[in-house]
């Protein structure tokens, strides 16, 4: 039996999922780590960023962190305080990170699309 002979309305139904690299031990990356990188490079600052995504500095922090000791290279980079101030920017490593998954992305959207044509034709 297949799977749309025993959906009410098959039309209604799509193929979804959720794009993740995960680690040995913990994840690497996914949409989360991703926006919070968009944002860090936006505002310059970890916490502006956990904040604007309504997350806790210490789980951005930590984000942060895990992105920098999973990686050969640091994501990205923070300054301590001083007369200018704390921040945090991406280095260019992180900006090509975030290309590779934007194109890994739209090749796993195109992999889902055609997912859900299978799903709704007459088998």
């Amino acid at each position: 039996m297949s799977i749309k002979a025993l959906l009410l309305d098959a039309s209604t139904y799509r193929v979804s999922g959720m794009l993740r690299i995960v680690g040995p031990d913990e994840p690497f990356l996914g949409p989360g780590r991703i926006e919070l990188m968009e944002r860090i490079a936006a505002t310059g600052s970890i916490n502006k960023a956990a904040k604007e995504m309504g997350m806790s500095y210490k789980k951005a922090w930590m984000m942060v962190q895990s992105l920098n000791r999973q990686a050969t290279t640091p994501l990205i980079i923070t300054q301590t305080g001083g007369e200018q101030g704390g921040g945090a920017q991406l280095s260019t490593a992180a900006q090509e990170l975030m290309q590779a998954y934007q194109a890994l992305r739209q090749r796993f959207e195109e992999f889902l699309r055609q997912e859900t044509q299978n799903l709704l034709r007459n088998e």
